[in-house]
């Protein structure tokens, strides 16, 4: 089996649409795919929709998150979407999306960058606006010649000189409330340094004794020392390692299924989660 847990679509910051995105990871030969755009699972039901016969679809969201003062994303799989709390805390963050791009735009101005809200908005389409939308204004305009090079303290990164703070839920109550809607919590490309400030380990030994299940070990931002290095500290913790692609369409270079993850560490996963299950693909349209 190959098994992708870690991608995006339209109705967040990638560049297919969840129909588009299914029918992509059948071709790319995956048997599995998970939907896990930011703070929503608005792409979900098309997703099921278009979900073609030999492919099972994974149903999650990628929550920001953010702790002493360190951005991190929590992958949260099956979990039950209307369960309150949880769907409360997503809310808060996305609503807080809006203002927070138009800030970075102002701040691109000050800067004399020729970029407009109305441009990001459009580039965002119908999805959740975020900084990879500003990225492509960037790119659009010239100033950076790829979205990742948006991501540096010149431009977008963490602290940098466009960087605006948004509402990002405290990784142990995201974990708290994951749970509680039934779902399996793993922390999206934990050491992935070249994004900005990581979280330490003592850090993550915390969360999992706080209930996580996982971290994402095989990913395009982690070099093979990283990988041995986290593989140790999953051992060690008790956690399941997960491998993805974090795929974003054509915003970035990675393949679906470039990085997969183990059968049984997706056997386990849905063992564990209660609110939600995988969905079979029965040949959509």
């Amino acid at each position: 089996m190959r098994i992708d847990l870690h991608c995006h679509s339209t109705a967040s910051d990638g560049t297919d649409s969840p129909a588009e995105l299914v029918r992509n990871a059948a071709a790319a030969g995956l048997d599995v795919v998970a939907l896990t755009d930011h703070d929503t699972t608005r792409g979900h039901a098309q997703a099921v929709a278009a979900l073609p016969e030999g492919l099972t679809l994974v149903t999650g969201a990628e929550l920001s998150c953010r702790l002493d003062g360190v951005s991190l994303h929590m992958l949260a799989y099956l979990f039950d979407p209307e369960e309150p709390d949880l769907l409360a805390e997503r809310e808060l963050v996305r609503d807080d999306r809006v203002p927070r791009a138009q800030g970075m735009v102002a701040k691109l101005n000050e800067l004399g960058v020729p970029v407009t809200w109305e441009q990001v908005r459009r580039i965002a389409g119908e999805g959740s606006v975020g900084r990879p939308h500003v990225a492509s204004a960037l790119v659009e305009a010239g100033v950076v010649p790829t979205v990742s090079d948006a991501f540096t303290q010149e431009w977008l990164a963490d602290g940098g000189r466009a960087f605006v703070e948004k509402h990002e839920t405290d990784p142990f109550t995201a974990i708290r409330l994951v749970k509680q809607a039934g779902g399996v919590c793993v922390f999206a490309h934990p050491a992935a340094a070249k994004r900005g400030r990581t979280v330490p380990e003592r850090a993550i030994a915390e969360m999992a004794a706080a209930g996580l299940d996982g971290i994402e070990v095989d990913h395009m931002d982690h070099d093979a020392e990283t990988r041995v290095r986290l593989r140790g500290l999953a051992a060690e913790l008790g956690l399941l390692v997960t491998g993805s692609s974090d795929y974003h369409g054509s915003r970035k270079t990675v393949a679906l299924g470039e990085y997969t993850t183990d059968p049984e560490v997706y056997g386990e996963i849905t063992r564990r989660s209660t609110g939600a299950f995988p969905v079979p693909g029965t040949g959509g349209r």
